[in-house]
């Protein structure tokens, strides 16, 4: 991201990129102009720089000068950095916690290097096959440590956002989330109520199928068992069946049609939300721009099979192979919303993690069109929400809170 923004802000750059070597990244150079015959043997490990304009020798040297700049710090100070995360964890006395994000070819052998280290896991990292992931879990279960991942984006442990997380109070709901965005949408709406997180464990979008069989699912909610500022405990997730039990209060948040986040999140809170735009009464088409997979998932289930709706996911695996999440980079979604036609459906996740100003980009780009943004975050969230809606409003689009009632709004062309 430093790197290609540096190219762009050379002048006379019309185009440029730095990215790994991923299909999606060289299907996107060839869409952009950037491609060169060479570029056909590229390795998925190899880096690209790609510019076009009057001097894209200059801002190929703007490019290498801003990873020089970045790959600095690591051999600075008195000792070299660790290589490997047991080396790190000898020399942080009292660590009992790993956070794995390097590419996921490389993810296995770092979250294994961690569990012998007797570190906790939280992998970020996607990409990592489901016999991998049934194998750390299990070795994770046999050391008594807790394997959050992999695709795990999201927790907020004794306070400590991991990840992406908000900026919500502590209170007394335990969250098991098999879903990042899911967490976040479920403890902000829980915020807007005055309702508290105790604790918030990801446990990574494949935890509850058939495969793995709910093994960390099970063991975070034994956890919140035993947790004495837990009193009722969530479990949210994109579609999956699952049998699970507690003996503390459990709601159920697996993603189905007719179940929703907010629902949920109100009978837990026992609370109301702030009042939410009135609807727009579109009936045109409407193209779902999602950066979170829980979130995309959920307005698929309210818009049912009706083609006027599309609703893609740039969160998935396939978009992130080489490139950083959308929650972190617009690049991919900034593309998407110049390519759609008809109503732009957006949503925007605040929070720890991610892109520290999202409205200074996507606003912009949603001015003179039909637009909709579910917007998930808190007012103590370091993009501030308020800012963040009022950017988006001034550039004429209908903001909410929930991601469930901003896609209802756009059925039935919003009337009740």
């Amino acid at each position: 991201m430093h790197a290609s923004r540096r190219m762009l802000d050379t002048p006379g750059v019309e185009a440029a990129m730095a990215a790994m070597a991923s299909d999606l990244n060289l299907r996107m150079l060839r869409d952009s102009g950037l491609w060169e015959p060479a570029l056909e043997g590229a390795g998925q490990d190899e880096l690209i720089l790609a510019a076009r304009g009057t001097d894209p020798e200059a801002a190929i040297g703007a490019a290498e000068a801003a990873l020089t700049e970045r790959a600095a710090p690591a051999s600075a100070g008195p000792e070299a950095a660790s290589r490997t995360v047991r080396t790190a964890a000898g020399r942080l006395r009292g660590a009992n916690l790993a956070l794995i994000s390097v590419p996921g070819q490389h993810a296995v052998w770092s979250c294994w290097d961690a569990l012998a280290a007797g570190l906790n896991v939280l992998c970020f990292s996607d990409n990592v096959s489901l016999d991998d992931e049934l194998r750390l879990k299990h070795e994770a279960l046999r050391r008594g440590l807790l394997f959050m991942g992999p695709d795990c984006g999201t927790a907020i442990l004794d306070g400590v956002g991991l990840g992406f997380s908000n900026v919500v109070p502590r209170g007394p709901v335990g969250i098991v989330g098999a879903s990042g965005t899911g967490i976040q949408q479920l403890s902000c709406l829980l915020a807007h109520q005055g309702v508290g997180i105790s604790q918030a464990i990801g446990v990574g979008g494949r935890d509850l199928s058939p495969e793995i069989g709910g093994l960390m699912t099970r063991e975070a909610i034994r956890r919140l068992e035993e947790d004495p500022e837990t009193e009722v405990i969530i479990v949210v997730s994109k579609p999956a069946r699952a049998r699970l039990q507690a003996r503390k209060p459990l709601f159920e948040a697996l993603l189905a049609p007719g179940i929703d986040l907010t629902e949920v999140a109100l009978r837990v809170g026992g609370g109301s939300l702030p009042a939410e735009p009135e609807p727009l009464g579109w009936e045109g088409p409407v193209h779902g721009i999602f950066s979170g997979g829980t979130l995309r998932d959920e307005a698929a289930l309210i818009w049912g099979p009706d083609p006027r709706f599309s609703a893609i996911d740039y969160g998935a695996d396939e978009f992130t192979r080489g490139r950083p999440h959308p929650m972190i980079d617009n690049s991919l979604r900034l593309d998407a919303i110049r390519r759609a036609e008809g109503l732009v459906y957006l949503d925007v996740v605040l929070g720890r993690g991610a892109h520290p100003d999202p409205a200074a980009e996507l606003a912009p780009a949603l001015e003179g069109r039909p637009a909709l943004v579910a917007l998930i975050g808190v007012e103590a969230d370091p993009q501030r929400l308020s800012r963040q809606r009022a950017a988006f409003e001034a550039a004429g689009a209908r903001v909410y809170l929930s991601n469930s009632r901003a896609a209802r709004s756009l059925v039935g062309g919003g009337r009740p």
